[in-house]
């Protein structure tokens, strides 16, 4: 993979957990029309080519970076009071991620490959979520 992509790093408002984000996006409303998941943001990014060359989103749960979702495409999405949004369309599948803190923001923030955490290996992707402070705690000290 080419290395000129960058991500996004997102709060994933009202989520406590992985698992709240992956049973929210089997609900149509959290869907385009073509069925995958998207998430509609006010601004469209400035740096979408590198988005589009391989970059991912990266959720925040309650300040703990947990997960990531590859980015297929950006799409205009018209709401109904007429102003057109950003549709960040996602790859279905999430991919967790070795647990890194991050402060609260508003927005979304990109995020450099080299400053992002790395994909759990297989085995540990399908364990359930720590609880937050849990791992936040062992997040802090460097454990996860």
């Amino acid at each position: 993979m080419d290395n000129s992509f960058i991500n996004l790093v997102k709060l994933c408002v009202g989520a406590e957990q992985v698992e709240d984000l992956t049973n929210w996006q089997r609900n149509p409303r959290a869907k385009g029309p073509d069925g995958l998941p998207r998430h509609v943001t006010r601004m469209w990014p400035k740096q979408s080519d590198a988005l589009l060359n391989g970059g991912s989103l990266y959720w925040v749960f309650k300040g703990l970076i947990l997960c990531r979702q590859r980015i297929l495409r950006l799409d205009e999405v018209t709401g109904a009071d007429g102003i057109t949004r950003c549709g960040i369309v996602l790859e279905p599948e999430v991919h967790r991620t070795q647990t890194a803190p991050k402060r609260p923001f508003q927005g979304w923030r990109y995020l450099k490959p080299g400053d992002a955490p790395a994909d759990l290996p297989e085995g540990r992707a399908q364990e359930p979520t720590l609880p937050p402070e849990l791992n936040r705690a062992l997040a802090e000290i460097g454990v996860l």
